[in-house]
């Protein structure tokens, strides 16, 4: 057992970093059903609970305006969105792997993320969501002493469900001396949350979800990040991936900020490069 309360993750006070989410929410499996909004709006609800101070209170439950979970999510009025996303929290089994305080041993728990949710009816700005987190996950949570610091208006700047993910891993891994770690593709896909079977080929897995990861962890977080896939020759199937990560400074840190500010609209070229790259090829031809 954790014998430093303020060592534990329930202690730490959010601050301008982020968030203190726990690594063994960060490290969670099963997690390939869930889209980009729905890991956004659930570290929006983790958030409303652990600045409750209530999270390990045995009964403990939270009310959230649906509007404040709608509003950066989406510019749409409707709250049906909203809905979906808490259905599929509600639905989507996960596997969290945690070390027992009893016995000192690694267990894995097969658990839902939210306990339950409750709405208004209505469509107002009024209308409020009611949720509960299970209590076995709350127990983990509450003996928890490894975190990290997550940005809830990253995640939802991001469109990418990998990009979250990779996030998530990066801000766990931020305080580590050494920045630069190998993985087999397994492990890779399954801290992403890569459905089984999907990108098989190793062209089809770069463009889809390590590129798109990479663009916007560059492009939105606090973070930087370059992967390396790992083949045996060029024509080989990719076996492991090296991650290289770093906490951006000065401008490449502003730069992430002000893009965060910006609309969403165009935000995929921008991170590309594509809208200056069409700047400069129109003042070109204007001579």
């Amino acid at each position: 057992m954790v014998s430093n309360y303020m060592s534990l993750t329930i202690s730490q006070i959010t601050n301008g970093v982020g968030f203190p989410k726990a690594a063994e929410l960060i490290e969670i499996t099963g997690t390939h059903a869930l889209e980009a909004s729905d890991r956004a709006i659930f570290n929006h609800l983790l958030q409303t609970a652990h600045d409750s101070g209530r999270l390990s209170e045995p009964d403990a439950e939270w009310e959230i305006s649906l509007a404040a979970l709608r509003r950066p999510a989406s510019k749409h009025e409707s709250n049906d969105r909203i809905r979906e996303s808490l259905r599929r929290l509600r639905r989507t089994e996960v596997k969290v792997t945690y070390i027992s305080a009893r016995t000192g041993k690694r267990r894995v728990m097969e658990t839902h993320l939210l306990e339950f949710t409750d709405t208004d009816e209505d469509e107002s700005d009024t209308a409020t969501l009611q949720f509960g987190i299970p209590k076995r996950l709350r127990l983990v949570l509450a003996r928890s002493n490894r975190w990290g610091r997550i940005r809830c208006e990253v995640a939802y700047a991001m469109t990418s469900k990998y990009a979250i993910a990779l996030y998530e891993k990066l801000c766990l891994w931020a305080n580590l001396d050494h920045c630069v770690r190998t993985l087999e593709v397994a492990e890779f896909r399954e801290m992403l949350g890569v459905p089984p079977g999907a990108y098989e080929r190793g062209l089809d897995f770069e463009r889809k979800v390590i590129d798109p990861a990479v663009l916007e962890v560059n492009g939105l977080s606090d973070m930087g990040v370059q992967i390396e896939v790992q083949r045996r020759h060029a024509r080989a199937p990719i076996h492991g991936v090296t991650l290289s990560w770093w906490k951006k400074q000065g401008d490449e840190f502003r730069a992430a900020m002000q893009e965060r500010n910006r609309s969403k609209v165009g935000r995929m070229a921008r991170l590309r490069g594509e809208v200056e790259k069409t700047a400069v090829v129109e003042k070109l031809a204007a001579g």
